[in-house]
């Protein structure tokens, strides 16, 4: 079943987004990445390196892949930083597909502050990236983003590293309602059947980093990721059951011999 993602002008095969943060080292980062089955890798470019070619780059542990890299804009608290950041990031590396995200509250919840993510969207926008956009659970901060500019919206399923998994399945679905662009569950993952969960709810995709990236093995989570998302998507596009409040046979009883 051919089942593309489409964000923008770019096309993918896989789901599921990763991470390079917590890691510790390039190396394990590379083979979770590839045991992830994931195609598309963030990078927070103001902690990790991929634009110094004179030190350690994590790009160089991807050049024989297909793997491509999500610069970000993590540690950036104003649109004007955010900007700043990804214009200096696409004349070093060339890289246009970008997460922008700007972080409201820096010592607790590390939510988003919408207002500067929205005019951060509308500049970028203009300047020809293609914009994956994190924000809160918010349906109509969403359609915003997507008025901005915004070739998909990344909705937190929690705070950041929490975790917890979704706390709103109801924003999911709403999300997904209020907007035509990818809606791409980001944040609070913490093990496969969250991703699995946000993929049946209808989401386009999951991108996850603390869940594999310190669990006891990142290897084997990174893989239980993989299935996962490709389990919910299948279920998704499958179809549910309704959920009935009393019981129904498995097998008919019209015609029962006795």
């Amino acid at each position: 079943m051919s089942d593309i993602l489409k964000i923008g002008k770019y096309e993918f095969t896989s789901r599921l987004i990763v991470g390079s943060g917590k890691y510790p080292d390039f190396k394990t980062t590379r083979d979770a990445t590839l045991a992830s089955g994931s195609e598309m890798i963030t990078v927070a470019v103001r902690r990790v390196n991929i634009t110094n070619p004179n030190e350690e780059n994590l790009m160089d542990y991807f050049k024989d892949t297909d793997v491509k890299f999500l610069p970000n804009s993590a540690g950036c608290t104003t649109a004007e930083e955010a900007i700043t950041l990804f214009r200096l990031t696409r004349e070093a590396t060339g890289i246009d597909l970008i997460k922008l995200e700007v972080i409201g509250d820096t010592n607790k919840t590390l939510y988003p502050d919408v207002i500067e993510t929205i005019k951060a969207c509308e500049v970028l926008a203009k300047d020809g990236f293609t914009i994956m956009a994190y924000t809160n659970d918010d349906p109509i901060i969403a359609k915003r983003l997507e008025d901005a500019g915004a070739s998909a919206v990344m909705p937190l399923a929690a705070p950041i590293g929490s975790g917890l998994g979704i706390q709103n399945r109801f924003n999911v679905v709403f999300i997904k309602e209020a907007v035509s662009v990818p809606v791409i569950v980001d944040a609070g993952i913490g093990c496969a059947s969250d991703a699995a969960s946000a993929m049946e709810l209808g989401a386009d995709g999951v991108l996850t980093n603390t869940a594999i990236a310190q669990a006891d093995n990142p290897i084997l989570m990174a893989e239980a990721m993989k299935h996962a998302v490709k389990a919910g998507r299948m279920s998704y596009l499958s179809g549910r059951i309704p959920k009935r409040p009393f019981a129904t046979a498995s097998s008919p009883v019209d015609g029962m011999i006795f």
